[in-house]
């Protein structure tokens, strides 16, 4: 252990040697914080702590993988099993499992991922008659999501409505509610919000967990929001043994609900806190983070830090004004390409971006001139129709009131099941306060029901209900998962809907992978279950491997600002900084600014030896080119002023949709710093 400590800086070093009270690790990008937190464990292992007694928390399950495997090489794998590194919402489920009874739901509950909560709010939406057409049902759910995580509730949501459309929200959102319960559902809102309840109103629970957890961890705490706090501090409780670790120059999440001011005020939450920085970069060269410390500065609000180069100088950063979209792509591609020639790998590349609509033009160049890539954020594996399918079946073996699954593939395969028929059914369910499965069971309340599609789908769940018993407890797993697709045929439907064979292979093999998915939790899991199973798939859809896939295939990587975090590349391009594009239009109307911000620095900092910034003179829109402006952060990196005639992004004429005159700036113009 010695050599280890010995090997890390002075700063690391006093991060992971403080043990007791509260500290706060302000770690800069690329500063290694990864290796503070594995090294800090296996620090309190060695002077005495029991495995099992620590608790380490993040935030995407790739990153409680990479920690698990840092420190088994650092403890062994025996030990390093029986420390907790877990995403927060796998915690949470892990402690709503444990404490059912205590909880007081049903024992058999699953978990509403993103795709059914769409479904369960339109089934919401149906039972209050408000046709679709009204609402962006995203918006809805993103809204519902961010007052769960600001510890909202949906009657005093209602209470303070302002507007109509606050209301509707308001009035949805109980709706919903219902829905989930008689479903025998949560949303991974309810994971966290539901365990925040046991710790506030179970001594019981609250005492068990805080006698089990005597050193809490914290990974990417900026990120941390009003829920996922309270759980914090809950757990640390009076022996406040909590460590936690983040930047809040990397605070980029506040639009779902993450608040910086946690990170900020943490030593007024836990008074006495020690606070180290790490400032000594082992990503970036000393160009790249003088860029980064020139725009973050700007921030008025923050921890004073500055990032400082364990390396040399390194190239010049490039900034460039191109004539615009199409011409950047152009360029962009181009320059790659040589690149590769010159003996680099398309791997090495990432293009960065701030909104959906940019990589468009990229696509189309690469495409064009053959250079492969990956669109980080494009469809999940969990989000393919075969898939969701068999798990909405799946589903349904372990929870037979999940409205949201029966509803999802009643017809599939086709049973003549009508609108009408499934309309009547759910305004029975509504009246009586049942579930849609309950109420088919009593279809014959129900006036004017074609009584054959009833019996379509109550067939249907006895076949589910014979798999159901003879695996009660989802054991032999993949068995039981060939089975439910054999019982109700899908096969033959998926040949029905894809007659040609490579087609139906494609598709097909989407559903093979879930066997796969199956065979790999048994193997990993002690006491593998279906319900487990299903809960655990919930949780890992979060994630996406598509950086990992470019890499893999040797592929230049397009990502969004907010999905590069935690991630880095040898050469970045950092494209569209422009005034209503980075910063964004609605951010700088809504005084975001300081967010955008963090967003550039963040972008900025995945670069480790080469950053090209790029932005448009002009950008069509609506089907006419439009004026742009360079973004404030260009020009604060370049120490420069605001050039005559610039326009700020929610001030006037920020799109320059009235100018009357066009750049046309013919080639692009580049402009070595």
């Amino acid at each position: 252990m010695k050599e280890t400590i010995d090997s890390l800086n002075p700063e690391q070093r006093a991060a992971v040697t403080q043990t007791l009270g509260p500290v706060l690790v302000l770690a800069g990008a690329g500063t290694g914080k990864t290796r503070v937190i594995t090294v800090r464990i296996a620090y309190l292992i060695s002077k005495g702590a029991l495995p099992e007694s620590i608790l380490a928390m993040t935030f995407t399950n790739k990153a409680a993988g990479e920690m698990r495997e840092r420190l088994a090489k650092l403890v062994g794998k025996k030990k390093a099993s029986y420390v907790i590194a877990s995403t927060f919402h796998s915690y949470c489920l892990r402690t709503l499992r444990e404490y059912t009874e205590e909880l007081g739901y049903p024992e058999g509950f699953t978990i509403a991922d993103a795709s059914d909560q769409l479904t369960i709010l339109k089934l919401a939406m149906r039972e209050l008659h408000i046709p679709e057409a009204r609402v962006r049902i995203p918006d809805i759910q993103s809204k519902i999501s961010l007052a769960k995580n600001r510890l909202d509730d949906p009657h005093a949501f209602l209470a303070r409505a302002g507007d109509d459309s606050h209301e509707l929200v308001g009035q949805i959102w109980l709706k919903y509610r219902d829905v989930l319960r008689r479903s025998r559902r949560l949303d991974f809102d309810d994971l966290l919000t539901e365990t925040l309840r046991l710790l506030r109103t179970n001594e019981k629970v609250r005492t068990d967990l805080q006698t089990r957890h005597r050193y809490l961890l914290v990974d990417e705490y900026q990120d941390t929001n009003g829920v996922q706090f309270e759980i914090v501090k809950q757990l640390a409780g009076q022996q406040r043994n909590l460590c936690v670790v983040g930047d809040d120059d990397q605070s980029i999440y506040g639009w779902r609900g993450a608040d910086v001011q946690k990170i900020l005020s943490f030593g007024n939450h836990f008074p006495g806190a020690k606070i180290v920085k790490l400032e000594t970069n082992y990503r970036s060269t000393a160009q790249i983070l003088s860029a980064a410390n020139r725009v973050i500065k700007n921030n008025p609000t923050r921890h004073d830090k500055t990032l400082r180069s364990a390396f040399g100088d390194g190239e010049p950063l490039m900034a460039i004004a191109m004539r615009d979209e199409s011409v950047e792509a152009e360029q962009i591609v181009a320059e790659i390409k040589s690149l590769v020639q010159q003996g680099h790998s398309y791997s090495d590349f990432a293009i960065l971006f701030r909104t959906a609509v940019q990589p468009r033009p990229f696509e189309a160049e690469l495409r064009m001139k053959e250079v492969p890539y990956v669109l980080v954020g494009g469809m999940s594996f969990f989000d393919r129709k075969e898939v969701r399918d068999v798990l909405a079946y799946m589903r349904l073996v372990a929870n037979p009131k999940d409205e949201a699954s029966l509803l999802r593939i009643i017809n599939s395969p086709p049973r003549g099941v009508g609108k009408t028929t499934i309309d009547r059914v759910l305004e029975f369910a509504t009246e009586q306060g049942i579930s849609a499965a309950d109420a088919f069971d009593r279809a014959g309340e129900i006036p004017k029901i074609n009584q054959k599609a009833v019996d379509a789908v109550l067939d249907l769940r006895a076949r589910l209900s014979a798999v159901r018993k003879l695996h009660p407890h989802g054991e032999e797993l993949v068995a039981l998962s060939r089975r439910v697709v054999q019982e109700v045929a899908y096969e033959d439907e998926v040949k029905r809907l894809y007659p040609e064979e490579t087609q139906f292979e494609k598709r097909w093999a989407a559903v093979e992978e879930v066997f796969n998915f199956a065979e790999n939790y048994v193997k990993k899991r002690k006491r593998p279950g279906l319900l487990g199973f299903l809960n655990e798939l919930s949780l890992s859809a979060t994630d996406t491997d598509s950086a990992e896939d470019a890499a893999r295939r040797q592929a230049v990587t397009l990502m969004t600002l907010h999905a590069s975090k935690g991630l880095e590349y040898p050469r970045v391009y950092l494209v569209g900084l422009e005034e209503g594009v980075l910063p964004h239009q609605r951010a700088a109307i809504e005084d975001g600014v300081e967010e955008e911000r963090r967003l550039a620095y963040v972008g900025i900092t995945r670069a480790q030896k080469a950053l090209t910034m790029t932005y448009c003179l002009e950008r069509a829109r609506g089907g006419q080119k439009i004026e742009r402006h360079p973004s404030r952060f260009l020009l604060e990196v370049q120490g420069k002023a605001p050039p005559p005639g610039w326009i700020p992004a929610g001030a006037g004429d920020v799109t320059g949709e009235k100018a009357k005159k066009k750049r046309r700036g013919g080639k692009a113009r580049g402009a070595r710093r």
